[in-house]
This record gives C-alpha cells, sequence and structure tokens, in this order.
C-alpha cells in the first residue's frame, strides 16, 4: 500500500464509511487492490452524466452511489428535546452549488449566525466548530462569496447559518450537499425546484457509501483568512 498510503496521506485527508472512522480499514475495503493507474483514472473522474463534482470530494472505486442531482426529505432526531426536526438534503452540480446555497440563506432573515467546520488535521472523522453570532446577511454573503473556491473545493470545510429565533438552518457541508433544517421547509423547496433540483425521495447521496475527501495546504491557509474574516477566534 505504500503509494496509497503516501497518496492518501498527501492528497486526500480523510475517507470515511457507515459507522467506521478508521481510514485504513476503508482504504482496504476499496482502494488498495487496485492498480496505481485505476486509482488516477478514477480520482479524475468528476462528471457523472449531467452532474459534476466539486473537487472536495469522490466516490468508492465501485461507485455504489452515483452521484447526481435532486433532494429527498428527512428527520433528525433531537435527542435533548426529544423531538423530530423534519430536513431537506440536496446534491446540486458544481455549477450551480453556491448560487443554489446563497438563495437558501435569504429565508433566514437580515441577521444570522454562522458557524464553520473544519476537519483539517483530525483524525478518526473529527471536526472542530467555530461558531459567530449575529452577522448581518449581505455582510456574510460578501465573505463568503470571496471565499467560493475554498467553500467548493475543500473537502475537510463545512459552513451553517442558523437563525436561532425561527428556528432554521441551512448548511453545505464538507460533501458539499446542502442541508436545511426546521419545520415549515417550503420556501426552501421551491428555491431548490426553481434551481432544477427537483424531489426524488429515493435519492441516495455519496455520505451514504464509501468516499474520500480531498484538501490542500493552501485550503488549510484560505479556511485561516475565512476564520479571521468572520471574527471567529476559538472552538464551540
Amino acid at each position: 500500500m505504500g503509494f496509497l498510503k503516501s497518496f492518501f496521506n498527501n492528497v486526500f485527508d480523510e475517507q470515511e464509511l457507515p459507522g467506521d472512522g478508521g481510514a485504513a480499514t476503508a482504504l482496504a475495503s476499496s482502494f488498495e487492490t487496485i492498480s496505481e493507474f485505476e486509482l488516477e483514472a478514477h480520482l479524475a473522474v468528476s462528471r457523472y452524466g449531467a452532474f459534476e463534482l466539486t473537487d472536495a470530494i469522490r466516490p468508492s472505486y465501485g461507485l455504489e452511489v452515483v452521484p447526481r442531482q435532486g433532494f429527498r426529505h428527512d428527520v433528525y432526531r433531537d435527542e435533548e428535546s426529544r423531538s423530530d426536526v423534519p430536513v431537506l438534503m440536496a446534491a446540486t452540480s458544481k455549477d450551480q452549488l453556491i448560487d443554489t446555497f446563497m438563495e437558501l440563506l435569504e429565508p433566514l432573515g437580515p441577521v444570522v449566525d454562522v458557524v464553520l467546520e473544519t476537519s483539517h488535521g483530525a483524525a478518526g472523522g473529527g471536526h472542530t466548530d467555530l461558531y459567530r453570532e449575529h452577522i448581518d446577511m449581505p455582510i456574510l454573503q460578501s465573505i463568503l462569496w470571496d471565499f467560493e473556491d475554498l467553500l467548493l473545493n475543500d473537502g475537510c470545510t463545512g459552513v451553517a447559518v442558523l437563525n436561532p429565533r425561527m428556528p432554521q438552518e441551512v448548511q453545505l457541508d464538507e460533501h458539499k450537499l446542502l442541508i436545511v433544517y426546521g419545520s415549515d421547509l417550503k420556501a426552501y423547496e421551491g428555491i431548490l425546484i426553481d434551481h432544477h433540483v427537483d424531489c426524488d425521495e429515493e435519492l441516495r447521496f455519496i455520505t451514504e457509501a464509501e468516499h474520500v475527501h480531498s484538501t490542500t495546504e493552501r485550503f488549510v491557509e484560505q479556511f485561516e483568512e475565512l476564520k479571521m474574516r468572520l471574527g471567529m477566534d476559538g472552538a464551540l
């Protein structure tokens, strides 16, 4: 596994399997037995039909889940309040991902809180959350547009924007999925449909099978700049 070990240590920061935090086990399951040529060819594929992945993530070599556009309804169980929270989960092609995300932020209102999620340097699927309260939406969106490349292509950076007074939350996660939490999500459904992201309750996402995340030192530096621009100093 000499080349693969070097490749994943230097290029791909994390690999996940459902219920398994061990990267070595995950690698053995799909990537260890393929040749260097097969690996390079697989990682070079970013388009599956009309759907284009960002540089942040790639599916398993066996393609248990083929990436495609759409959204589905789900439920998040809040154990603290013992309540079920409605969820929309969506995948959009690279060319419209940030536009769709920015429009999904609009129903949250003029002043929001923002959370940055990072797994840079983390082991075993861990991550750190950084929180900033009370930022004007136009200022936040302007800053996020300045870091479009990071948000699109770094597989170790995620961002969530929320209005705790509603309460609703919109997330662009490390896998570049769009996730909306809260009650009365009709406005968000309408935005997704307007962007040709249609409802498909049978849709499976790249997170539901083996996959790999990508990052670079350049993205680590950009994340630190974004953190500074948002006035974030510590972890939650």
